[in-house]
């Protein structure tokens, strides 16, 4: 079990990754590429996925394990960056740590081969490594982005809504199940027993896709505190189809395109979630969303250079056929803040 510690000032500085992270999805799929479990939500991705591959796994493997432990260097902390400049920042890792990190693979520091080279911090090794892991990504990550994506989003809104309703305690109380929130400690279904205390600095929940079963934190306790959970893979109000009287009635009522973006906006998106959540275009989701706005069946509201858009009571209402949404129950409150632990 994995035992994370939060003090007042760490509930200050919880935070929500802003949307997937490449690398994270990129790592974490390859041990979901020779999972055979969850068939049902990878079964086709790895049949379609192992016909576009040729030899990336072989170089992979020898530092990505099936399960388990892999270097914190293949996902440095999150930035404002693409693939190609994660990537630059693996290139960028030093010896030292390189060895430290390789020394701790279940086999013990590589001591033949590409992977013995690259434990020594040769530079062409790292960068055979990191061109690797850009086609690897190629074949295996970036076809399904976007649907990636819409599940990350849907998982973020939910996690946004439970925030608004009761803050920091309540969007912890809202994760998944292998996460148990018992203030002022997370408590999550690991592989060991591993006690980490935030001691203020904070924690980034970063929803993943190919995460699965428990949620992954690096290795390293030093390094800027991360917490990958998987996101629930059962189908999203936003996919599931209606059923047949109430798709084809709400369809006539305000138009089949007008129907999905409502389905679409869930449990809340930005309108280009939106946009890509209903397959329309940024100018065509934000004008049906105008129109709903306009009728009551959701508000719009600013953030920065964004808007957020929900559903109303009554949007919801329609949606479900006329039943209410049910009231949440409240979360306990959140504790006063307390010392700082140490390391």
């Amino acid at each position: 079990m994995l035992r994370i510690h939060f003090t007042g000032e760490d509930l200050a500085r919880l935070r929500m990754a802003p949307g997937p992270d490449t690398l994270w999805e990129t790592i974490l799929s390859f041990h979901r590429l020779r999972d055979r479990r969850g068939a049902s939500v990878f079964g086709e991705w790895r049949q379609e996925t192992r016909a576009r591959l040729s030899g990336e796994t072989r170089l992979l493997s020898a530092v990505v394990p099936c399960r388990g432990y892999f270097p914190d260097f293949l996902t440095p902390p999150r930035g404002p960056h693409s693939l190609d400049a994660g990537l630059e920042r693996i290139r960028e890792t030093g010896p030292e740590r390189l060895n430290e990190e390789l020394s701790r693979l279940p086999g013990g520091r590589p001591s033949t081969g590409w992977a013995a080279s690259l434990a020594d911090g040769c530079t062409t090794q790292l960068g055979r490594l990191a061109d690797a892991l850009a086609a690897y990504h190629h074949a295996a990550v970036s076809p399904y982005w976007s649907h990636i994506q819409t599940r990350v989003d849907a998982d973020r809104a939910a996690r946004g809504r439970a925030l608004l309703d009761g803050g920091a305690g309540e969007l912890l109380a809202s994760l998944p199940p292998m996460l148990r929130w018992r203030a002022p400690v997370l408590e999550a279904d690991y592989p060991v027993d591993r006690e980490l205390h935030l001691g203020g600095r904070g924690l980034l929940l970063q929803p993943s896709f190919f995460c699965r079963r428990t949620p992954v934190a690096l290795q390293n306790p030093k390094l800027p505190p991360v917490l990958v959970y998987p996101v629930t893979h059962t189908q999203a109000p936003y996919e599931s189809p209606p059923g047949p009287d109430r798709g084809t009635s709400l369809g006539r009522l305000v138009g089949h395109t007008r129907s999905s973006v409502l389905h679409a906006i869930g449990n809340g998106c930005t309108t280009s979630e939106l946009a890509r959540r209903a397959s329309v275009s940024l100018a065509s989701a934000s004008q049906h969303a105008g129109v709903l706005r306009d009728a009551g069946l959701l508000v719009t509201l600013r953030h920065g250079n964004s808007v957020l858009h929900t559903l109303t009571p009554l949007g919801s209402a329609l949606l479900s056929g006329g039943t209410p949404p049910a009231p949440r129950r409240p979360q306990s409150s959140i504790p006063e803040r307390s010392t700082p632990a140490t390391m």
